[in-house]
């Protein structure tokens, strides 16, 4: 029996085939909309860019998906054209938004991927989602203007907006750091060139990210909020290394890339999960030396 009809923006981006995985298996038809053609022949997949409303607006239209999830996004935040985080995070979501209201579709369920970045350096422990936005990057900002601009269709369709805090998993790119360091130990290598390693992150794994989405997608109760996912625990790069080098018996040398130390560094990133846990009181989650292990084992 299924669900109905869901669309995943990013449908093959690194979360995505997750999460499309955690809905096929649910019961739900998964169509995708991707900026790239993926590496399998799949129909229900749309290659198209979002910042081209002529183009979303077709697809929107002869999917007519019942629900949406909407990862697609410039997600690095050394990404090298500042002008993408905009065009692609905040018009293209809004692309998105007005094809679904114009075609009448999502009434299921829009959800919004944001990030925790845009709390920037909370002065809390733990940020819950009242905490006061403070964006330090470009990045940042294109998810909370993209936030503000998606209460303007609330009454269109329900609305869930997700601030997720790290996360990763075996696919991930590795100009992204946990699999950067994953891929240094599992190949033996001898050194590696990193910024600060004493700033702290909220790390989740994939899997049970895109389970999240999943059940929330099912819960009467998330409509209308803005939810964190993360675990609650802020794990250092420091520590990362040391995990990944008793798990794999290698030593490597640390090398510090000036370079690579970022303007504005947020220093401890943690997420409050207790709404979440509220919503979804039955999370089962993996442990980060489990996530490193599968990591590892790549």
């Amino acid at each position: 029996m299924t669900h109905g009809t869901v669309l995943i923006t990013g449908r093959y981006g690194f979360t995505g085939r997750y999460v499309a995985k955690a809905l096929a298996d649910d019961g739900w038809q998964v169509f995708g909309i991707s900026s790239h053609t993926p590496s399998v022949d799949d129909p229900l997949n749309y290659e198209l860019d979002l910042t081209d409303p002529a183009a979303v607006t077709k697809a929107v239209s002869e999917i007519r998906p019942d629900a949406v999830i909407h990862l697609a996004a410039i997600a690095f935040i050394a990404h090298n054209n500042t002008n993408d985080f905009y065009h692609t995070n905040l018009i293209g979501t809004r692309n998105l938004l007005q094809a679904l209201s114009d075609e009448g579709c999502g009434g299921k369920g829009v959800i919004l991927a944001s990030s925790a970045n845009i709390y920037g350096n909370a002065k809390m422990s733990y940020v819950h989602e009242a905490a006061h936005p403070s964006p330090k990057n470009d990045y940042a900002v294109s998810k909370l203007a993209m936030e503000y601009m998606a209460k303007l269709y609330r009454e269109q369709f329900p609305i869930l907006i997700t601030r997720p805090f790290n996360y990763t998993g075996i696919g991930q790119d590795p100009k992204f750091i946990v699999p950067k360091i994953v891929s240094h130990f599992r190949e033996k290598e001898p050194t590696i060139h990193l910024g600060n390693i004493d700033v702290s992150r909220d790390f989740s794994d994939v899997r049970d990210v895109a389970k999240i989405y999943r059940d929330l997608l099912g819960s009467e109760k998330s409509w209308g909020e803005t939810v964190n996912i993360c675990s609650g625990k802020a794990i250092s790069i420091r520590e990362v290394i040391e995990l990944c080098s008793t798990i794999s018996e290698h030593e490597l040398d640390v090398v510090m890339n000036r370079d690579l130390v970022r303007d504005e560094e947020i220093s401890i990133l943690a997420g409050d999960p207790k709404k979440l846990d509220a919503i979804l009181p039955k999370l089962d989650r993996h442990t980060f030396e489990q996530t490193l292990r599968w990591m590892l084992s790549e």
